[in-house]
């Protein structure tokens, strides 16, 4: 009987890309799982067909091959399609896979290229999560507990994919090596095994819960320690929290993206904070003394020295972002907003005027410093 074609199977067109075709495959997986179609072979078959179909088309070589040449890409002589008894992956010695291999064996290996086995033992992929968090969180530390989807060890096979009562069986092509020994030439070298992929092991009874993955999705709660001073864009590593490796291979890691919201009272700028604090132009004048919010949510006087300008930046020690890793914290920075009065009162306008014709040459530096340059400028 005929094979249904890929992409028909997963529901997805030609030129569907690698997102389409994973959220294709989850659908379609979840439809025909085992475990929501008991005793069904309908279904189970079904759900072999999925995973044939994912694992051929999600490898971009496998489904160069697969537009080119069809199912027969993976027919000849190979022993199997993509998802057979082999553990996934191609199953022959002379198809599609099998001429890249001989080749990369050939001048890779001879000319140092270093190529790395396929289907062996590999490390699962790393997982990034953006986490938000406030200005106070990152002032005082904080455990936030995230959720994320990712693939982990299968519970009913431990990692094995094998079914239960079973195991991996030893390769029978390369003795359970992971490589297999070919001539070309002058040349002797070692391949990796077609048949198991260099894993050296074979899995005859795949894992109904996993279909021979090893793994399966599923949504994970995890437990982030936020540390004191984090700041807009680090990134904190969690090591093995991220996607299970396959065949046996490490897990990889889990990196949380912080990004600190803005606020609305403070800016920040590595350690220290900025704050500004508008006050009467009379007190400017005469001085005075204000209090001012710090970001642990207590209070810090401030003295205005008699004649502060606009502008002025005044500093509060200590009071500012705490250093990460490390002890100490940076500096709160005043900024001092002076104030100009408006809709005056008559009485108001008078003491003003007064206050002006009072004033004199010394009691405007800046003023006069200005008015000598400018004068300096035209001359």
């Amino acid at each position: 009987m005929s094979k249904r074609d890929y992409y028909d199977t997963l529901g997805v067109k030609k030129g569907a890309d690698e997102a389409e075709l994973k959220k294709a495959y989850r659908k379609q997986a979840m439809k025909y799982h085992p475990d929501r179609n008991p005793d069904d072979k309908v279904a189970e078959q079904k759900f072999k067909e999925v995973n044939e179909a994912y694992d051929a088309l999600k490898d971009p070589q496998k489904r160069a091959a697969y537009d080119r040449f069809g199912h027969a890409a993976f027919d000849q002589g190979m022993g199997g399609g993509p998802g057979g008894p082999g553990g996934g992956g191609f199953h022959g010695g002379q198809g599609f896979e099998g001429f890249g291999d001989v080749f990369e064996d050939l001048f890779g290996d001879v000319f140092g290229g270093g190529r790395t086995q396929r289907g062996g033992p590999s490390r699962g992929s790393d997982l990034r999560y953006n986490l938000t968090i406030s200005l106070e969180d990152a002032y005082a530390g904080k455990t936030v507990k995230v959720k994320i989807p990712t693939a982990v060890t299968c519970g009913e096979c431990n990692g094995t994919g094998a079914e239960k009562g079973s195991k991996p069986q030893t390769c029978g092509t390369c003795g359970g090596s992971g490589e297999v020994r070919i001539t070309q030439g002058f040349f002797n070298m070692s391949r990796t095994c077609p048949t198991c992929h260099g894993r050296g092991t074979v899995i005859t009874d795949p894992c109904r819960a996993c279909n021979g993955q090893g793994r399966v999705s599923q949504e994970k709660t995890i437990q982030v320690n936020i540390p004191k001073g984090v700041d807009d864009g680090m990134r904190i590593r969690l090591s093995g929290e991220g996607e299970a490796g396959t065949g046996g291979g490490p897990s990889g890691d889990l990196y949380i993206f912080v990004k600190v919201k803005s606020h609305d009272m403070f800016q920040r700028d590595g350690n220290s904070l900025y704050i500004e604090a508008p006050i009467a132009f009379t007190d400017a004048a005469l001085g005075t003394e204000i209090q001012v919010p710090t970001p642990d949510g207590g209070k810090a006087k401030v003295k205005i020295p008699e004649g502060t300008q606009n502008g002025s930046k005044l500093r509060l020690r200590g009071k500012g972002m705490p250093v990460l890793n490390g002890t100490g914290s940076g500096d709160l920075y005043v900024m001092v907003q002076v104030e100009v009065p408006t809709k005056l009162s008559k009485k108001q306008r008078d003491l003003l005027e007064d206050f002006r014709n009072a004033t004199e040459k010394k009691n405007r530096p800046q003023e006069e410093s200005f008015a000598e340059k400018v004068r300096r400028y035209w001359a």
